[in-house]
């Protein structure tokens, strides 16, 4: 799971935190602290047809950004996927 962002969006900060929220491990690449974070975006932008940030994947797909990610947890669907991907551990109720 991976997110491409940049440090003073809002609107990735709401991601990262929401992801914190639900334990999920991931990859964060800052874009406006990297010396090639420019290229990297536009690398992203003609992969994905996504010009801002966050951009997300989870399980090498990509899965938008800020809004499409809440709209996937509100959904119910989001913890599945990230579950999937190995994000988030299954946890046992057996003892």
């Amino acid at each position: 799971m991976g997110i491409c962002s940049k440090t003073y969006c809002g609107y990735c900060k709401r991601v990262k935190q929401l992801l914190s929220q639900l334990k999920a491990t991931h990859k964060t690449i800052e874009l406006d602290q990297e010396s090639d974070g420019a290229e990297i975006q536009s690398a992203l932008r003609e992969w994905t047809g996504q010009s801002t940030v966050p951009n997300v994947f989870i399980g090498g797909k990509h899965m938008g950004g800020c809004d499409s990610v809440m709209e996937k947890h509100q959904e119910g669907k989001l913890v599945p996927l990230l579950k999937e991907a190995g994000a988030i551990a299954e946890v046992s109720t057996q003892l």
